[in-house]
């Protein structure tokens, strides 16, 4: 393992078990006395660091590929480029990673993550605490989108991935102000959603400032463009557990005061200390166990909203069966 930091700059890589030193194009730049190596290793790439086979980029999001014949990245996101354009919208500035982010473990199955990160039914009984709390300190509005347009629902994506979309409860740093607040702030974050509006029009404009978005990218990608904006990947550790790393995503040049707020919303929500998440770990760990007995029950169901005429609503499950049939697919054909 040649870097073992999890952020930052060099101008030159070294492993730190045998001193090889390569520079930032992986380029093997140690030199030895003669005679230690062959000439190759200067000359003939032999020593290099070995490429990512590929690497490709949407809107500034990276994503590293080890299949040298996978589909392109584009054909790969399908119906969720267009939501990560949302997120990118943000700013004109662009976007950037806030702080060194977090990690933390929770001893269930890396797919009930993924389950967990685009269901709404769950969040009134399970987080209703923190709806309280919105509304005690006057963060809670229920107006999101009023006299605009409905971006209410569920979206099939494509590839395994989903998306939930729905009016906003709480306030958006991005341009969606609460009393809790203060009246100071409103100016600003006013003067935030209606250049939104000049830049996109009043719906696609209100719909950034006032809507919020769970998205999984399958496999285990999340994008929770919600009271803050969350980017997630959680790795399995072993079948009954899972590593989770989360950061927080800003737009580049934002107000200190508005900054303050993105990352208290943050933390207060989806930090492993806040509203939602220890709620989350403690759900998905009693399912956990609860899936030990599948001797006697071998079924989970998510047939919500399976007998709805219609679009499907955000609290129903298609979103979740939308992963599982790309589950059984990739299963199936040994992918």
């Amino acid at each position: 393992m040649v870097v073992r930091e999890r952020k930052g700059n060099a101008l030159a890589f070294r492993c730190f078990y045998h001193g090889w030193s390569f520079n930032v194009n992986g380029r093997f730049a140690s030199r030895f006395e003669e005679g230690n190596y062959g000439k190759e290793h200067y000359d003939g790439g032999c020593a290099d660091l070995a490429q990512v086979p590929r690497l490709e980029s949407h809107r500034d999001f990276w994503f590293i590929n080890f299949d040298r014949n996978a589909m392109s990245l584009s054909d790969y996101l399908a119906g969720a480029r267009d939501y990560l354009d949302l997120v990118a919208d943000h700013c004109e500035a662009g976007m950037e990673i806030v702080g060194a982010g977090q990690q933390y473990v929770i001893n269930a199955n890396w797919k009930l993550l993924a389950e967990n990160s685009i269901d709404a039914f769950h969040g009134f009984p399970v987080h209703n605490t923190y709806f309280d709390y919105l509304k005690n300190i006057g963060s809670l509005r229920m107006d999101a989108g009023t006299g605009q347009f409905n971006a209410s629902g569920m979206a099939d994506l494509g590839n395994g991935h989903a998306v939930i979309e729905y009016p906003s409860p709480w306030g958006r740093p991005v341009a969606r102000w609460v009393p809790s607040w203060g009246e100071d702030k409103r100016p600003a974050v006013e003067a935030l959603r209606e250049g939104l509006i000049k830049r996109f029009g009043a719906e696609r404009g209100t719909r950034i400032a006032e809507f919020s978005r769970n998205m999984l990218i399958f496999p285990n990608l999340v994008i929770n463009d919600i009271m803050a904006i969350t980017v997630r990947t959680f790795m399995p550790a072993a079948p009954n557990k899972m590593t989770v790393s989360a950061w927080a995503l800003a737009p580049r040049d934002e107000d200190p005061d508005l900054r303050k707020l993105r990352l208290f919303n943050f933390l207060e929500f989806l930090g492993p200390g806040g509203f939602a998440t220890p709620d989350d770990q403690e759900a998905l760990e009693n399912c956990q166990r609860g899936y030990a007995n599948l001797r006697e029950v071998g079924w989970n169901d998510i047939s919500k909203g399976m007998p709805r005429q219609g679009p499907p609503m955000n609290d129903d499950e298609e979103q979740m069966r939308c992963f599982w049939r790309q589950w059984r697919q990739r299963m199936e054909a040994g992918l």
